[in-house]
């Protein structure tokens, strides 16, 4: 815990920001700060989704024998050589193989095994004669070959899926369905994941109601808490969210000094006679960054109270969607073991119109997509979180350009990673 400095020194309110961070500054400090959390058992059926700890080798063979890849006969392969319609050679039935329950015995020359696609191979056989090529006799214990067969013939061989020693997942790897199904196939009940970061989720003001509540007066329905909720399970977090916490200096710092990995601060972040959080932080922690040149998000802070990262995001619901994936995500996305940068594809396409930005400020515009055409829709309106709707996804532009003429070829991150 950083020593405390007296109120005149941290109270920004009404006085407006002195200077302001750089994204690239912002951003240097952050990835100074995490780092991926301890890894923990889970149960292999939960652990979709979870990142995986440490790579996974496999310390069995799968399948762990030679197997049928068809119903049929099991056989030497020579005892079929020459075998065809017209000329059928005759083999003794011995036995079968079923899955999960296998031959106990061999066979020689002649003879055959009834088997099951799956079933293990019975020692002497090298083949499976499928059963459309194989004559019924009246006597079961018969059967003519109607065809030849090669050596290793409709069968698996034993590792061919998975051979022991292979590693099969690496570090990193967030866990999809078929990979605990692979997992579950070598034997593991239980996997080693990445922590999932706990993020304390703090909706300040005195405006607000609860979400899904219809607004009346003068009073407003919270959109963050939603938004914020997904965002953060989205990017492998774990949100505590017990409700929203009035413009109080103690209520606020009750929740800044939380046990949890993040504090995610939705409003009160800015210079109003209200925003108390950053001065809160900055009396009790460290307050490393506040006011950030970019727009939307400008009133942006980033600081530490002990071990916790906290995140002061500005009320407004497009700055607080942009501040969160350019900082809030990306340190929770680090802590569980995620890649850092935003989980969006990107696309090219061409700028329908001139957008225009001064030098020294990066813009978050909002923009929608027609046949390769890009047309900007918002840069400012921080408030109008339909825009974010309304739009296809965002595109950047940095803080040395002066924007982007019409026609210019331009990166955009599409909302919908799967449109």
């Amino acid at each position: 815990m950083h020593r405390s400095r007296s109120r005149a020194d941290d109270d920004v309110r009404m006085r407006g920001f002195a200077k302001r961070h750089t994204v690239a500054q912002a951003l240097a400090w952050l990835d100074m700060q995490v780092h991926t959390l301890a890894a923990e058992a889970a149960p292999l059926r939960n652990a979709a989704g979870r990142v995986l700890a440490a790579s996974a080798a496999s310390e069995v063979d799968v399948p762990g024998f030679d197997r049928a890849t068809m119903d049929g006969y099991a056989v030497a392969a020579a005892s079929t050589e020459g075998a065809t319609p017209y000329t059928p050679l005759p083999l003794t039935v011995v036995g079968e193989s079923m899955p999960g329950r296998e031959f106990q015995g061999a066979v020689s020359l002649g003879e055959a095994v009834r088997i099951m696609t799956g079933a293990p191979m019975p020692e002497g056989a090298d083949a499976v004669l499928p059963a459309e090529f194989a004559g019924i006799e009246s006597d079961p214990r018969r059967i003519t070959a109607l065809a030849a067969v090669s050596p290793e013939k409709n069968l698996g061989k034993r590792g061919e899926d998975i051979a022991r020693g292979t590693v099969l997942l690496d570090a990193g790897r967030v866990l999809r369905p078929q990979d605990l199904g692979v997992l579950s196939s070598i034997g593991v009940s239980k996997v080693e994941v990445v922590r999932r970061p706990r993020v304390r989720l703090a909706i300040t003001g005195n405006e607000l109601l609860p979400a899904g509540t219809p607004p009346h007066g003068a009073r407003i329905a919270d959109a963050n808490g939603p938004m914020l909720e997904a965002l953060i399970d989205r990017d492998g977090g774990v949100a505590d969210f017990p409700g929203l916490i009035p413009d109080d200096r103690e209520a606020i710092l009750a929740a800044l000094q939380s046990e949890a990995d993040v504090v995610v601060v939705s409003g009160g972040s800015s210079v109003g006679i209200e925003d108390l959080a950053p001065m809160l932080v900055a009396q009790h922690g460290e307050l490393a960054v506040h006011g950030i040149a970019m727009r939307p998000s400008s009133p942006t802070g980033l600081g530490r109270m002990g071990d916790c990262l906290v995140f002061l995001l500005p009320g407004n619901p497009v700055s607080s969607l942009c501040a969160y994936d350019f900082f809030a995500g990306r340190a929770i996305r680090a802590l569980g073991g995620r890649g850092k940068q935003w989980p969006y594809r990107s696309v090219r396409g061409r700028l329908s119109r001139k957008l225009s930005s001064p030098i020294g400020r990066l813009d978050y515009a909002r923009v929608k997509i027609a046949d390769g055409s890009v047309d900007p829709l918002a840069v400012g309106g921080a408030s109008v979180l339909s825009s974010t709707t309304r739009a296809d996804g965002f595109m950047i532009v940095p803080d040395d350009s002066e924007g982007f003429p019409a026609g210019a070829e331009v990166e955009v991150w599409l909302y919908d990673a799967h449109a």
